[in-house]
């Protein structure tokens, strides 16, 4: 019995009836990485939202939205913590540009929402209309459940 795969990268061989049980060889000189499918804007938003329902403010969140880790910073209202001004931009993210994908993001938007609630803001309405301005939407702060 033998079974010999040979790729690119590796080579790796099986033979049986007192031969090579198995070998392995690399070749290292070539470099190269499999290119990966960019992802779902979508499907990276909702990946980094938190257990508790609320969204941190960090470079993957900024991508997420189409927008520089700079552009999401510096827009953040200043008496507003990173986290309600994160979970805002992505609440906000969802209403401008997937509602046709809805029914995939209303429950945990909802749990966005009671975290949202549940932390008092201060600054709600000044974080919809900075998050409005730096996506380039106009959704209601009612819209958004807050």
């Amino acid at each position: 019995m033998a079974f010999h795969y040979i790729s690119k990268l590796v080579l790796v061989s099986f033979e049986h009836e007192g031969g090579v049980l198995c070998s392995l060889s690399s070749n290292d000189s070539l470099d190269i990485e499999p290119q990966q499918p960019p992802r779902d804007p979508l499907l990276q938003l909702v990946s980094l939202q938190k257990a508790s329902g609320c969204w941190e403010l960090d470079p993957a969140l900024a991508a997420a939205v189409g927008k520089t880790s700079e552009e999401v910073e510096n827009t953040k209202p200043a008496s507003e913590n990173k986290e309600v001004w994160a979970t805002i931009l992505a609440l906000i993210w969802l209403h401008g540009f997937k509602m046709d994908a809805q029914e995939e993001w209303e429950l945990l938007a909802m749990k966005a929402v009671s975290w949202l609630r549940a932390q008092n803001a201060p600054c709600v309405a000044e974080c919809v209309e900075a998050g409005n301005t730096l996506l380039g939407c106009k959704v209601q702060k009612d819209a958004l459940g807050i």
